[in-house]
């Protein structure tokens, strides 16, 4: 069951209640609570895809010193940002049942602790890639901070529908952090798996929003489901499932992979236009709620594929 609703004036009776459960809140807790405010399977997804980044971009291991500094300062970064989403969103999400049980939502951390956590975890994020990696590394992944958490979170998700699709390209950002951290560099490899991404967001997205459009709308979002229908919203997705599989193509056609990544980007593309069509011709609720963890798991096999098809290649080819 849903968050019952809550209006402004019943909020901001809880402010004081909540600010002195913060206070109150032994240390262990406070602490598992913190952890909770860095979205931990998010940002896996994302410093996952920062590493493909880096370990595409050299011929063979990059080094491990930049690789492990560059992973550490995307992911204090990456937490960051999820930790001032927190902030900024804690009225929304206490309204929605998905996301209800944050700690800023239920006033388990004010938000001078979570604001503080957040600005040290990007402090030390930035300086570490700066230090150890190169500046251009910090300055995108300060430049993505500000596109997701900022951006995307303050300016495009309360106002307009298509807020995943503008501020997906934030998300789409990883492996570009990754590139630019081994080479120094953007080459447009790392676009092509950042335009990979990008287009992957909205079906990824807007196949959850379809099952939990009762939270978005007692939220007040304007997701795609809410505003244009759960019909319109389908169609969407199949469409956007076709055009990104002209782009899951699009390494091959560029010499940036083998047979081995064909074959696998075409097996996930028609897997996830399967979904997109059985969702856009027949819809419930556990189809849709199918269709969105495929997408995640067509995402992470399609870069594994990707990478094995790299270090096959390096290392293989002088034997053949």
């Amino acid at each position: 069951a849903g968050a019952a609703p809550c209006s402004g004036r019943c909020l901001e009776s809880r402010a004081p209640m909540a600010q002195s459960l913060a206070a109150t809140r032994p240390t262990a807790n406070r602490w598992a609570d913190f952890f909770a405010l860095t979205k931990p399977r998010v940002v896996q997804l994302i410093v996952f895809c920062a590493v493909i980044g880096m370990l595409l971009a050299a011929p063979g291991l990059p080094d491990l010193r930049v690789t492990l500094a560059a992973t550490a300062g995307i992911w204090l970064v990456a937490a960051a940002a999820a930790a001032f989403n927190c902030v900024v969103e804690q009225h929304i999400d206490a309204r929605m049942a998905r996301t209800a049980w944050r700690p800023t939502a239920k006033g388990q951390l004010t938000n001078l602790h979570t604001l503080t956590f957040s600005a040290v975890l990007c402090a030390l994020g930035s300086a570490l890639l700066y230090v150890w990696v190169n500046p251009l590394t910090m300055w995108l992944t300060f430049a993505t901070f500000v596109g997701y958490a900022v951006i995307y979170t303050v300016v495009l998700k309360p106002m307009t529908p298509q807020n995943i699709v503008i501020g997906g390209a934030s998300g789409a950002m990883p492996p570009v952090l990754g590139w630019a951290a081994i080479r120094g560099e953007v080459g447009h490899e790392a676009l092509i798996l950042c335009l990979i991404i990008f287009l992957w967001t909205p079906p990824h997205f807007w196949a959850l929003a379809l099952y939990r459009v009762e939270d978005y709308r007692r939220a007040g979002l304007p997701m795609l489901p809410v505003t244009h229908g759960s019909e319109f919203t389908r169609l969407q997705v199949f469409l956007y499932t076709l055009i990104l599989f002209a782009a899951t193509l699009l390494p091959f056609v560029s010499g940036m992979s083998g047979v081995i990544y064909l074959v696998a980007a075409v097996l996930l593309g028609l897997g996830f236009c399967g979904y997109a069509w059985r969702l856009m011709r027949d819809y419930s609720d556990a189809l849709a709620r199918q269709t969105f963890r495929f997408s995640i798991l067509h995402l992470s096999l399609l870069f594994a594929a990707l990478l094995l098809d790299h270090y096959l290649d390096h290392y293989l080819a002088p034997w053949l």
